[in-house]
Formats: structure tokens, C-alpha cells, sequence
């Protein structure tokens, strides 16, 4: 399996970081080459679908992901506790599992954790490059949680 973890600290609190990372459409905005669409009835909460599809043309895949936990943070002060929500990816390219955890921190801040634990197919393609999937994931992973900070990170009403 290819395994990273990305963290960055946002100058906006949990609950609002919280709601951005939830919203699977913002995603595409974040990541390039990617849109997302909403297959369940609800966009949220434990058994909400999506599908995120990521490339161009015929070097395009869908990313279709389960929601599997869903807690967000208590609140906003840095004794509340922290949000988690884990998803499965089942899809023909990429399987395996993506969770992100929001924590409190003084001063109105939080930090985000994203890590992804996947194989991709053929699983042969996983065992030979996972360390390069890795450094490819964790770098990906981290322009898309700067993109996201500075989304949080707008005052309300300003876009």
C-alpha cells in the first residue's frame, strides 16, 4: 500500500475548516483535473457517496468513496475535541481508505491531518512504486490543503 500524511495548520477555526473539507464539490476546486459529483440522496454524514473524477479525456478515472465515520469537532476552543471523518475508496484504480482529522487550536486556528492508505491497480503497480506514489500523494495532498486554507482562511462573505 502507499500510505501519507499531510498536515497543515489554518488560521480559520475547526468548525469552518471542518465545513470545507465536507464540502466533496469544493474538492474539484482544489484539486486539478478533478470534478466531483454527489451520488447518495445526502452529501453528508456516514454513507454519503461521491465520485470524484481526476485527469483528462482517456487518462481520466473515476474515484468513487464511501463515507464511513463521521465526527466533527466539538467546537472551537483547543479542549474540544478533534473532528474525523474516514472514507473507503472502491474504485478500479484506486482502493483503500482516506480520513482527515480537524483539531482545535488557540487563537481561532485548527490544524488538518490528511492521510491516505491506498493500492491502486494493477496491484502489481502498487508494490513497485509505492514510494513514489507516496512522495506523489503527500505533495498533491498538500497543494490541495493550502488551496483549501485559504478558502477557510476569507472572511465570511468575501469570495
Amino acid at each position: 500500500m502507499a500510505r501519507f500524511d499531510v498536515s497543515l495548520d489554518v488560521h480559520a477555526p475547526a468548525s469552518r475548516v471542518w465545513a470545507e473539507l465536507v464540502d466533496w464539490r469544493k474538492h474539484a476546486d482544489w484539486a486539478p483535473l478533478t470534478s466531483v459529483r454527489i451520488t447518495s440522496a445526502r452529501p453528508d454524514g456516514v454513507g454519503a457517496v461521491f465520485v470524484a473524477r481526476t485527469g483528462i479525456g482517456p487518462l481520466s478515472f473515476d474515484d468513487p468513496m464511501t463515507v464511513v465515520r463521521w465526527e466533527p469537532p466539538a467546537g472551537d476552543a483547543p479542549d474540544d475535541a478533534p473532528g474525523r471523518c474516514d472514507v473507503e475508496k472502491h474504485g478500479r484504480v484506486v482502493h483503500g481508505r482516506a480520513w482527515f482529522v480537524v483539531t482545535p487550536l488557540p487563537g481561532g486556528r485548527s490544524r488538518v491531518v490528511w492521510s491516505e492508505d491506498i493500492t491502486v491497480s494493477p496491484h502489481r503497480l502498487t508494490r513497485l512504486t509505492a514510494p513514489l506514489l507516496s512522495v506523489v500523494g503527500k505533495a498533491g495532498f498538500a497543494r490541495v490543503l493550502r488551496s483549501m486554507a485559504r478558502e477557510a482562511e476569507r472572511p465570511l462573505g468575501r469570495a
